[in-house]
């Protein structure tokens, strides 16, 4: 899937809001920093953080709400 497939699948998930998935991914990138785990299988080799957080979101796999 081309990144921007993911990226329009990821705004979707959040109701087309851009400052909400910029936040999420912000957040699920300073987890994977310090540590956490992708909870999916990386499609290819160096990816870039925001990449892993954008395509985690646009799976479905990490949920988000608004504050």
């Amino acid at each position: 899937m081309r990144i921007e497939q993911v990226n329009a699948k990821a705004l979707e998930r959040v109701n087309y809001d851009r400052y909400l998935l910029a936040q999420a991914v912000a957040k699920r990138v300073n987890e994977l920093l310090n540590g956490a785990k992708p909870l999916i299988d990386l499609p290819k080799k160096n990816m870039q953080l925001t990449e892993i957080a954008t395509l985690e979101i646009a799976e479905g796999l990490i949920k988000v709400k608004e504050a």
